[in-house]
């Protein structure tokens, strides 16, 4: 994808969310202006994209204008599947540790409140002024009799504290004793059990505490003040426990408990420590004040009535001088916002909650703030305590302690609300009916400083102060709409935003507005809902619990929705069901799995209708994953999801141009695979439920294997993962189907000629499993099962001259189930089972030529899971013959592994097989199979397979006795399947430490192995899917940003080179032809094979080099030396075909291609032991039968995407790198093969091909013929061609083996138009210029020509043995340099030389 595609794919999701997608346009409550500016923004961003799109448009009607038509801004295979880390991917599971939840959530349920006031009897020594403060809990204690008077301060405080906490129970102890306060706490603590007890305490009436940490209380008669220890105290209480003492010097109380011993000796004690909470009125050495503006328990006041203590703090110290006696008198309730108190009360709580939020540490903002309703209610006061005490020079103290807030900013926020309010109160006093109160404009004014932080903040910078602020406007209907989208806009800045988000407590909020009906809030709930499950999976719990599921389910259905906000709908809920049992039931009960298909059934309709626009690759996705979840080991989901024909519509879905959709659906299909259905694996007993389900399972296997060729790794990855759930669930079956498709009987070769097909011997997947769209040569048995139509196959024993071992009749088939209908004993009241198994034999046979395809696949992954499902099918590692072109023919390597061939089962009457000794070229070759008996020796004449030219044959073993008597009948034919049937390639794990190095999936271990028809008691664990965790990494990244970190300096590089290829182009198209002769360097690469491929950087001073061992190096021609060094592979085949480059305006990528048709494309090739493989698949498949000394021919097209690749096959395969997938097929119509291959570089259809018969077809994938012009211009094979410089794509020249060079004209294919002689026979290599007129010819002679493109020989460089003579060897490959006359040479020695042009 190109960047500015994915930079207008993350504007458009802005859009969606800014612009209204995530609410109405003309939502009412919207009250700042900003985010219609962001709205006004967004539409000119949208002009720019039309703007970019006209001139796309403009730009391919101006195909005619010099340079710039030439060069693509598309760049392909550099999208994020192709930077996938396993290792990082397994490592990062989905959800963050969710370090903002509390673990120890707790609760206040009893409270102790002791009074010992003594009204009338001022204690000892206490000094009060006259007049001094008298008011406890806001009552006189002097305006009535002692007794009623402490009696109602104790009933009023309890009524303070119930405001805060009124499901606790309270207990009131006045003028109490010690034995009363020991049974009180003792009565507290029984009855509160585990949760927090709060003890409070005024000592108004009694001596200060004590150094040693002791209160005073009364004796019985109130004649003595006894003391008691804060010790005893706490061991009456327990712990949770928070104490609050109204006292002067209260300090001395907290350093008592802080100098307890045991306290700080860790253990236990520090726990006791931890659930301990100590607020105190003032420091050890300070008095209470006495002020008569304040009450005398002006701390009890702050922290049970703050709103009422605060503004009567305030009013004398405001302009408007107020009576403070106006002040009970606010009209509303503290808990109705709307109100003028209950404003007051909500701005008090923002404001106390975030000066709490921006000074304390998180740990501890969570335990006081958000772990207890009442804890944090007396924090909150408490700092309104500090910051007026202070004033009246007493220091609160608290354990834990607490840094000074008393001067924070937000304080002045809060003297201006509530002047605000304090303005407005006469006029709602004096006139209530027809007085209107005007609410305060803090909240606007804090999320405007938000949503200007959110412009220029980041994760670098100081955290927003308003986020506390954020939380408490979502209780307001007014502003929740403003507030949720800055809140998913901070939300979508990361990780760190997501922390800080739900450390301060927004979970709770967002999670009970699930329970809202408004539908403006959708799709921003939806938004915030997907950032949140990106990050922590573990609220899926929360969300099933409340019952906020069918919130997104509802969402998903409902018409008019956004693909993009759908998507994240489906993500929300695959979050939700993932690994979770309860949610997968609610899930299932709320209809999910019918809703998914429908929605995916509807886009694959409007997108087979024409001129329909293609459906949102994100929401087909996510509705495939959200479905792979939904019924992964439900069996109630798979049954429904059967019954809702979920694998026919999910199989649509595998056709879908995007490869992460195509892995998701085979994902999902793998996923209604039951594992562990032993059942289906029975040979006796199988009920109908299971049989139908065994059935279903079947024909999801037929359609899984429509992606084995699939050009992506990710989607050929879960197809393995997918046929591992299959090997487990069918388990037998697969160890059946394995030793029958895999076993050389010495009876008879019994195998459908499903299973009869040609295997080519350097191609991994069987032609039969090819592409259905392709024109492939497809065996009528898999074509018939692609199609739906039933194909019952046709079985063929092909017996040997020699008779047969052991018991008359019997036949080794026989004894297996999978093919037992070919023995004509078969009982007739079975036939019919039989005939079924028989269609399961071909299923399973099918999956396990598939999986040993995927064994050797080309991606390192996926060998590795393709190994792992050929373990699961009881196949190990063993050494079998593999064929090589190490000389141009097929010789025989020894040590290979590869999976084995099976045993047979002992059978009574029959002799166990013994090892069967093949000696081939390279030596003899060991068994491929276990036996129970000792091996013979083997045999000492060579056997049939002898020699280079034999074809490789699946070997049959001899009988024992044959092999005991020592005797080897060598007339006797080898017994082989019908057909010619080759071994698979396979490669050795070569012990490397190349990192990058692309393993070829050879098998894991050396030695014998065997396949086992039992499965152990416990099997190997199924390789796990990274799909599904890897998707959700798209919405934990920002969604919102339009910009990439770093798209300035990649557009900027893009800028730059464009200008560079331009100046380049326009010096080559006005140049004369160039003399190449001027050597700038020759290097010795140290390979012992010779040079391949070259190909040169357009940018860079680098040339990459491939030699026949395919081993890479990447040459600095500036300084003269290897810049990096890499192995494309550690297969044992080896041979370059053809080196392209990638994107190169950007990034690069090298495309390396092998002959025998794998491509391989690579990242970061230029930068020392840091390449890695971004894609890998097999280019050229379905060979034809007896193709040997295969050589891929491969070609790329940058301005299309497309690579074009053929080799002995009958038609020219295009692969669409954007796509990853087969794109079109063109029949070559020609006997020969295709030995030449150019795709025009300034024309995005024409394709040009050279035959081994020298004939030159051209072909234009526009139409529908595809083949333009056809000649026959050479007599012999056709070595090189291309399209002429200059932009010309009518005409263009070939060259043949014999060294003749034809000009050619596509509108006169009589006849060239021009001939030159350029080499008396063995030309190796032409090059042509792209834009200036040179052309370049290499021989095996060591000599180099160059010919201007009207035919006129230019230069020669031959070889010299002089000192000042360029010495070249046998010329094997050329290239040039795009944007200049630059030609680099490979020789067949390890020589490389590049030569620069002279203008003449």
């Amino acid at each position: 994808m190109a960047l500015r595609d994915t930079v207008l794919c993350r504007e458009r999701c802005m859009d969606s969310m800014g612009g209204g997608h995530l609410g109405p346009l003309d939502a009412p409550h919207v009250v700042s202006t900003l985010p219609q500016n962001m709205i006004e923004d967004l539409s000119r961003r949208n002009q720019i994209e039309d703007v970019l799109q006209l001139a796309e448009e403009d730009e391919g009607r101006c195909a005619n204008e010099r340079g710039v038509s030439f060069l693509s801004n598309t760049s392909y295979l550099c999208d994020l599947r192709h930077d996938i880390d396993e290792a990082s991917v397994a490592a990062s599971e989905t959800g963050v540790v969710s370090r903002w939840r509390m673990k120890d959530r707790m609760k206040t349920g009893w409270v102790a409140l002791c009074l010992c006031l003594n009204i009338g009897v001022d204690p000892p020594d206490v000094i009060k002024i006259s007049p001094c403060a008298r008011l406890e809990c806001w009552i006189d204690p002097f305006s009535t009799a002692s007794v009623k008077a402490l009696e109602a301060i104790g009933k009023n405080l309890q009524t303070q504290y119930e405001r805060w906490q009124p499901r606790a129970r309270y207990k009131v102890s006045l003028d109490p004793t010690v034995e009363d306060v020991k049974k009180l706490c003792l009565s507290c603590r029984k009855n509160a059990k585990g949760e927090r007890v709060l003890f409070h305490y005024n000592g108004h009436g009694v001596p200060r505490p004590t150094t040693n940490g002791e209160i005073w209380v009364f004796n019985k008669n109130f004649t003595q003040y006894i003391p008691l220890s804060v010790y005893e105290l706490e061991s009456w209480l327990g712990n949770p426990c928070i104490y609050v003492f109204d006292c002067s010097a209260a300090g001395m109380i907290v350093n008592a408990f802080c100098e307890r011993p045991e306290w700080g000796l860790g253990g236990a004690s520090s726990n006791s420590l931890k659930d301990c909470i100590l607020l105190a009125a003032c420091g050890a050495n300070e008095t209470l004040p006495q002020d008569t503006e304040l009450p005398a328990d002006v701390f009890t006041s702050c922290l049970t009535t703050p709103i009422k203590i605060a503004l009567r703090w305030f009013c004398p110290r405001s302009l408007l001088r107020l009576d403070p006696e106006l002040i009970d008198q606010i009209p509303g309730r503290q808990n109705d916002r709307k109100t003028p108190l209950g404003e007051l009360n909500w701005i008090f709580t923002a404001i106390t909650d975030t000066i709490a939020w921006n000074v304390l540490p998180r740990e501890l903002f969570q335990r006081l703030f958000r772990q207890d309703l009442l804890v944090a209610s007396l924090f909150r006061n408490f700092l309104l305590a500090e910051r007026i005490m202070r004033s009246a020079n007493c220091c609160p103290q608290s354990y834990p302690r607490l840094p000074p807030t008393h001067q924070h900013p937000m304080w002045h926020a809060w003297d201006m609300a509530a002047e605000v309010c304090l303005s407005q109160l006469p006029t709602l006093l004096n006139d209530p009916e027809n007085a209107e109160f005007q609410p305060s404009l803090f909240f606007t004014e804090q999320l405007t400083a938000f949503e200007v932080w959110l412009e220029h903040g980041s994760d670098r910078k100081k955290p927003p102060e308003q986020l506390p602020i954020v939380l408490q406007v979502l209780l307001s209907q007014s502003h929740r709409f403003r507030a949720l989208v800055l809140l998913g806009r901070f939300l979508d800045m990361g990780a760190w935003a997501l922390d800080l988000a739900l450390s301060v407590g927004i979970f709770p909020y967002v999670l009970k507005l699930l329970q809202a009906t408004a539908t403006d809030l959708r799709q921003i709930l939806v938004f915030i809902w997907t950032k949140i499950l990106a990050l922590d999976k573990s609220c899926q719990v929360d969300l099933v619990r409340d019952g906020g599921h069918p919130y997104f389910v509802q969402f998903l259905d409902s018409p008019d929705i956004h693909a993009e906000q759908r998507a994240m709908a489906a993500f929300v809920l695959a979050v939700i069901v993932d690994d979770y049992q309860h949610g997968q039931q609610a899930c299932i009960e709320a209809g999910l799995i019918t809703i998914c298909l429908s929605h995916i059934q509807a886009a694959i309709n409007i997108q087979a209708s024409p001129n329909a626009p293609s459906p949102e690759p994100l929401l087909l996705q996510w509705l495939c994953l959200c479905l792979g979840k939904l019924w992964d080991g439900s069996a109630e989901g798979i049954d429904l999801a059967l019954r809702e024909h979920a694998p026919t519509i999910l199989g649509r879905v595998l056709s879908e141009p995007q490869p992460e959709v195509r892995a998701a659906a085979t994902y999902a299909l793998g996923t209604l695979i039951k594992v562990g259905a032993d059942g289906f694996s029975s040979e006796e007993t199988e009920s109908d439920a299971d049989g139908d389900s065994l059935t279903a399972e079947q024909q999801m296997a037929t359609i899984l294997l429509k992606v084995l060729c699939d050009g992506s790794p990710l989607v050929r990855a879960e197809l393995a993962i997918a046929m591992a759930r299959l090997a487990s669930s069918h388990n037998k079956m697969f160890r059946q189907s394995a030793a029958a498709y895999l076993k050389p009987p010495s009876h008879a070769a019994v195998l459908p000629t499903y299973g009869a097909g040609y295997r080519n011997p350097v191609y991994p997947y069987p032609a039969q499993l090819g592409h259905s769209g392709s024109y492939l040569d497809i065996d009528q048995g898999l074509q018939s099962l692609e199609e739906g139509i039933p194909y019952r196959p046709v079985v063929r024993i092909v017996r040997t001259s020699g008779s047969s071992a052991g018991s008359p009749g019997h036949s080794p088939s026989s004894d297996d189930p999978v093919f037992r209908e070919s023995s004509g004993t078969a009982a007739s009241n079975e036939g019919s089972r039989l005939w079924r198994r028989s269609e399961a034999g071909s299923v399973y046979v099918q999956c396990i030529m598939a999986v040993y395809a995927l064994a050797r696949d080309s991606f390192p992954r996926v060998a590795s899971l393709g190994r792992k499902v050929l373990r699961l099918s009881g196949v190990d590692a063993a050494q079998v013959v593999v064929p090589s072109r190490a000389n141009g023919g097929v010789s025989y390597l020894r040590n290979t592994p590869v999976a084995a061939l099976p045993p047979t089962p002992p059978v009574a009457g029959i002799l166990h097989r013994s090892t069967s000794w093949v000696a081939s070229a390279s030596g003899n070759l060991a068994s491929t199979w276990r036996i129970s008996t000792p091996p013979p020796s083997p045999p000492t004449r060579p056997p049939f397979l002898a020699g280079p030219s034999s074809s490789l044959r699946r070997v049959a073993s001899m009988d024992i006795s044959s092999a005991l008597s020592g005797t080897w009948d060598s007339s006797r034919p080898a017994v082989r399947i019908a057909g010619d049937i080759a071994a698979h390639t396979s490669s050795p794990i070569l012990n490397t430490s190349t990192p990058g190095l692309a393993d070829a999936a050879g098998m894991s271990t050396f030695g014998l192995s065997a396949v086992s028809l039992e499965a152990g008691p416990s099997g190997p664990l199924l390789p796990e899917s990274f799909i599904y965790k890897w998707s959700c990494g798209h919405f934990s990244r920002p969604l919102l940003e339009p910009y990439h970190d770093d798209e300035e300096e990649i557009l900027a590089r893009r800028e730059m080179r464009e200008k560079e290829a331009i100046e380049g182009i326009e010096r080559c198209q006005q140049s004369c032809a160039s003399k190449v002769t001027d050597e700038i360097g020759s290097w010795d690469t140290g390979s012992e094979v010779g040079t391949k491929a070259v190909l040169m950087h357009p940018f860079k001073p680098l040339v990459c080099i491939a030699d026949g061992n395919e081993t890479i190096r990447i040459l600095d021609y500036d300084l003269g030396e290897v810049v990096n060094t890499f192995e494309n592979h550690n297969a044992p085949d080896k041979g370059v075909s053809r080196l392209c480059l990638l994107n190169e305006l950007d990034d690069s990528l090298l495309l390396v291609a092998s002959s025998d048709g794998i491509v391989r494309v690579w990242k970061d090739y230029t930068q020392k032991g840091k390449h890695r493989l971004a894609s890998s698949w097999q280019a050229v498949q379905g060979h034809r039968p007896g193709a040997r000394g295969i050589s891929a021919v491969v070609d790329w097209q940058q301005m299309t995407g497309f690579l074009y690749a053929t080799s002995q096959i009958s038609s020219i395969l295009v692969w669409d790198l954007d796509r990853e997938q087969l794109a079109s097929s063109i029949p070559t119509h020609s006997d020969s093969y295709v030995s030449a291959m150019a795709a025009c570089q300034t024309h995005n259809s024409h394709v040009l091909t050279g035959c081994a018969d020298g004939s030159v077809r051209v072909y234009d994938i526009r139409s529908t013929e595809m083949l333009v012009s056809e000649m026959k211009p050479h007599a012999t094979k056709v070595v090189g061609l291309d399209f002429l410089s200059g932009g010309d794509d009518l005409k263009m020249i070939s060259a043949s083996q014999s060294g003749d060079l034809k000009m050619l004209d596509i509108r006169k294919s009589s006849e060239p138009y021009l001939e030159v002689d350029a080499l008396k026979g063995n030309l190796t290599s032409i090059a042509v210029h792209r834009y200036a007129p040179v052309i370049a010819t290499g021989s095996g002679k060591q000599r180099i020509k160059t010919f201007s493109t009207s035919g006129e020989q230019l230069s020669v460089v031959r070889y010299h043995t002089s000192f000042l003579g360029q010495s070249i060897g046998a010329v094997t490959s050329l290239c040039f340099h795009p944007y200049n006359v630059l030609l680099a040479a490979g020789a067949s020695d390890s020589m490389i030389s590049i030569y620069a042009g002279e203008s003449i």
